[in-house]
């Protein structure tokens, strides 16, 4: 689904932070010198959410069974 051609991005979504958020946020991209904020807060965004994802998925064992 994310791999290989990327789509049109046509959906726009919007959030809103605070002025303390705003100035970490600012403060992370210029130490790290990262010039495509929208990437950014698409890649984190995205991975954060298919970790979480990954980490959900159903397994045959428990946690607990696969760690013996």
């Amino acid at each position: 689904m994310l791999k290989g051609r990327p789509s049109p991005r046509s959906i726009k979504a919007g959030f809103t932070l605070s002025e303390e958020e705003y100035d970490v946020i600012s403060f992370y991209l210029k130490k790290y010198k990262i010039s495509n904020r929208s990437r950014w807060f698409r890649e984190t965004i995205l991975n954060h959410v298919l970790k979480t994802m990954d980490m959900d998925y159903p397994t045959l064992f428990g946690e607990n069974e696969m760690r013996r």
